[in-house]
């Protein structure tokens, strides 16, 4: 038999807040520890420059010239319709002639999703694409969608976030039976906004589903639910919440165990578990989110990410191709 085709990722080497020297970093981290095949896509002469600066030798590092990139702080559909040679549009356009299986992008994200709606398209049945991040809870991973995409929504699209989280659950995070919740205001049937209440019913009727109900804003993290579908301004005002309410609980911890000799004594003694902690719940583990709804793979990293962010970023897409979801998406948008 032939050897199986490795997955290739493009990389937009120009996002993110710290562009080329993280995205570098992150790439090479990539192809040595993980075997990863990674194009790094942006300006030639500069990312050059970044590459000479690691040891790369053997690994399966490319790079495809992009003359324009997208600033972090740019209006989306400008960058779209101006900049036809950017690196996010040149990276999905490898996506889109099969030249990459999967694009990784730390840069705008709203240029990001406008490009690849555009570029590779959503999928049949799919009106609007979502942005589902991997949580943490008492338990396991759980899902949570949209958080960004798609501030202004109806039943239908939730519906169709449910299903996309539901397949991206039980494809990447191994649950067998994701049980889907929808975020609102009251476990009951009668809380929330029309909006929940309309999406609600339409949940409860769709058969392909393990839907458990409401879940309310404590249980995102409790492990009530493997899927949490709201619209994406909930979603989103709920995870930047949770991630500064994390860097705020770190930052107060480490005033307290410095106050005294105590607490300077206790905090050497505690320093694995905190570290084994920090691991549970940073963000920089799962790496980015995906754009779910799209005909590609596109995966999404935050702007502040680091090398240890973009490696698990390329880890992740290669985890989408790996396991076909996209296929497995438009399978279960079919059935609904």
């Amino acid at each position: 038999m032939p050897p199986e085709r490795k997955i290739r990722v493009a990389l937009d080497a120009m996002g993110g807040d710290r562009g080329p020297e993280v995205t570098v970093e992150g790439a090479v981290s990539a192809a040595r520890e993980l075997g990863s095949t990674v194009i790094l896509v942006g300006d030639e002469q500069v990312l050059r420059t970044h590459l000479a600066r690691h040891e790369v030798g053997g690994l399966d590092l490319t790079v495809r010239h992009a003359p324009e990139s997208v600033d972090m702080g740019e209006s989306p559909m400008v960058a779209l319709r101006k900049k036809k040679h950017s690196s996010i549009r040149i990276g999905l356009d490898l996506v889109k002639r099969g030249e990459a299986e999967a694009f990784v992008s730390a840069g705008n994200t709203g240029a990001v999703m406008a490009t690849a709606v555009v570029v590779l398209g959503p999928l049949p049945g799919v009106e609007r694409p979502a942005i589902a991040v991997v949580v943490p809870t008492l338990t396991h991973q759980a899902v949570l969608l949209d958080v960004g995409a798609n501030v202004d929504c109806k039943a239908r699209h939730l519906l169709q976030f449910a299903i996309m989280g539901n397949v991206y659950a039980r494809d990447l995070l191994g649950q067998a039976r994701p049980r889907v919740g929808l975020l609102s205001i009251g476990e009951e049937e009668i809380k929330g906004n029309e909006l929940t209440r309309e999406a609600f019913k339409e949940m409860e009727d769709e058969s392909s589903l393990n839907f458990i109900g409401n879940v309310e804003g404590r249980d995102v993290f409790s492990g009530a639910a493997d899927v949490i579908v709201c619209d994406g301004f909930t979603g989103n005002v709920a995870l930047k919440i949770s991630e500064g309410l994390v860097e705020t609980m770190f930052h107060l911890l480490r005033e307290e165990l410095k106050k005294d000799l105590r607490g300077r004594v206790g905090s050497l003694l505690l320093i694995p578990a905190f570290r084994r902690f920090k691991r549970r719940i940073d963000s920089s583990e799962f790496g980015g989110a995906p754009l779910l709804g799209v005909n590609g793979v596109c995966m999404i990293s935050h702007g502040r990410s680091t090398g240890k962010a973009i490696r698990n970023a390329i880890r992740a897409a290669e985890g989408c191709v790996s396991n076909t979801v996209i296929a497995h998406i438009r399978e279960g948008i079919a059935r609904g």
